[in-house]
């Protein structure tokens, strides 16, 4: 009677599995985070596994999904995970554009009345005898 080896097989069918499912995690780490676009395609290649094989593992199936509509949602090139500004970020960016914005404005009408003080003194002692001079939006 031949020896019973399902055990091996298991074992090493359980092994390959195990390896094959590290490959691809591997792979998706790699490609989020050199930024390139995730598809099933793109994982399949780098881990150097089937795509069907991708499709039939529930949770590698949901995270390739999700990670392709992120990369998918940013036009132009995919920014790398670990380097995208955060909400937080930008609202502070916008916040301290519009304070300058808002501090521009005001230097801005600053000048311009400080332009038409001189103007107004100038013409008070004679030196500006034309009268084409404005003040106003350029």
């Amino acid at each position: 009677m031949p020896a019973d080896n399902t055990a091996h097989l298991v074992t090493s069918a359980r092994r390959r599995h195990e390896l094959t499912r590290s490959k691809a995690i591997q792979a998706l780490r790699e490609l989020e985070h050199d930024g390139t676009p995730i598809t099933f395609e793109t994982v399949a290649r780098t881990a150097a596994v089937s795509r069907s094989w991708l499709y039939t593992q529930p949770d590698l199936r949901t995270e390739i999904e999700r990670l392709r509509q992120t990369t998918r949602r940013s036009p132009g090139l995919a920014i790398p995970a670990d380097q995208r500004t955060s909400d937080a970020s930008l609202r502070r960016r916008l916040e301290a554009a519009l304070t300058r914005n808002r501090e521009l404005v005001e230097d801005n009408a600053r000048l311009r009345r400080q332009l038409a003080r001189a103007l107004g003194d100038e013409r008070t002692q004679g030196r500006i005898r034309h009268a084409s001079a404005s003040i106003g939006p350029c």
